[in-house]
């Protein structure tokens, strides 16, 4: 199934596959247990494009198609999860927003850099009391003539670590609730920033997530992404692209989970014959498969509506939920194949497990999904 994929995204899908065989899941155990993002990996990435694969041609970028990153995406995160999210929200979070909100000067100031994975990007909108209540950001841009001073915590920051560039939400009109929130492109050099350890996670550990406070932090007038208290908005159409990232993220991580599980379930003989020979055990298969394959669906048709700048609020919400929610049972049935060895950390499907847990969680909970799809659907 590849929906509209033309012989040019099929190819670099395929590329980025033999990348992944070659050079991510040999180490992705590794990457996990030390919780690294390979500086050489970033490297080779971005020498194939994959850091502007998006970004318009004029910025140096790729210029290609959501739908044709997606293929990408999904490929690096059947090896390594941490390592493909990580990509995610560079692409459609941080260069997605320059690009679509950011103006002419903003474009040519960070879009080139990022695409040539010279500058990687990071997005801030979560902090301690405002995950899924974005009107709770505490974080305050205050104007001062001829710059805004940034103060206020942001929380669970993919990238944050090593990253150059971020996108950061913040309140110019307090009194307003979310109808007061701006969004700003800030240079993680600047003064006033501190970036904090770590985040000791369940799964997708090779990703680099940390808290990002601000004291005072001076950004240029200039910085702002499009008008004054258009932040919520903005908010609201660079989740779909994100959304529609975890979606391929959970797909990717099924996909390496059923491949291990039929692998596993032809190999591991007992009573005399290998347990695929079992109803049980297929009808198992049959179900993670078909599920997959839905999931495929969803996330493809809310990617190709993006594609075609046509509205995709709730399809990207379906999307995400559905495949969040087929990637951990796809993973628990993989476990269960697997027996008492599904546990163990030298067979991948523990990792996958783990990994798919979080899918569910950011870019909106599932919860949060079920809210979005609903309200569109009464709405009329």
């Amino acid at each position: 199934m590849d929906f509209h994929l033309s012989e040019e995204d099929l190819d670099f899908k395929q590329m980025a596959r033999e990348l992944a065989e070659k050079r991510i899941y040999p180490h992705a155990l590794e990457f996990d247990e030390k919780g690294i993002t390979p500086p050489e990996l970033i490297k080779e990435c971005a020498e194939l494009g994959y850091f502007g694969f998006t970004v318009p041609e004029e910025y140096g970028g790729l210029g290609m198609s959501a739908t044709a990153f997606m293929g990408v995406l999904e490929e690096l995160c059947a090896a390594c999860a941490g390592f493909g999210i990580m990509l995610s929200v560079h692409c459609s979070l941080t260069c997605e927003i320059i690009k679509l909100f950011g103006s002419d000067e903003l474009k040519q100031k960070y879009l080139p850099a990022m695409a040539a994975g010279e500058k990687i990007g990071a997005y801030c909108i979560t902090e301690p009391n405002a995950g899924t209540d974005i009107a709770a950001i505490a974080t305050t841009a205050e104007d001062k003539g001829d710059h805004f001073l940034l103060n206020g915590t942001k929380t669970f920051v993919t990238n944050a670590g090593f990253a150059d560039v971020l996108i950061v939400f913040a309140k110019t009109h307090p009194e307003e609730g979310r109808k007061g929130l701006s969004c700003f492109v800030v240079d993680k050099a600047s003064e006033g920033i501190m970036v904090g350890a770590p985040e000791k996670k369940c799964g997708i550990k090779a990703s680099d997530t940390r808290e990002i406070n601000f004291s005072d932090v001076k950004v240029p007038k200039e910085n702002l992404l499009g008008n004054l208290k258009e932040g919520f908005k903005m908010a609201v159409v660079i989740l779909n692209s994100g959304r529609i990232g975890v979606s391929f993220q959970a797909i990717g991580i099924a996909q390496a989970a059923l491949n291990e599980a039929i692998k596993y379930s032809k190999e591991r003989v007992q009573f005399g014959q290998p347990i695929a020979n079992f109803q049980a055990i297929q009808f198992k298969i049959a179900e993670m498969a078909t599920r997959l394959d839905a999931g495929r669906l969803l996330a493809y048709r809310a990617s190709q509506l993006k594609d075609e700048g046509k509205p995709c609020h709730r399809e990207s919400s379906m999307s995400k939920l559905f495949c969040s929610q087929m990637a951990n049972f796809v993973c628990n049935e993989a476990v269960q194949i697997h027996g008492g060895y599904g546990y163990i950390k030298e067979y991948p499907v523990e990792r996958y497990f783990r990994d798919a847990r979080v899918t569910e969680l950011y870019e909106g909970t599932s919860e949060a999904q079920r809210m979005v799809i609903s309200r569109d659907l009464l709405k009329d």
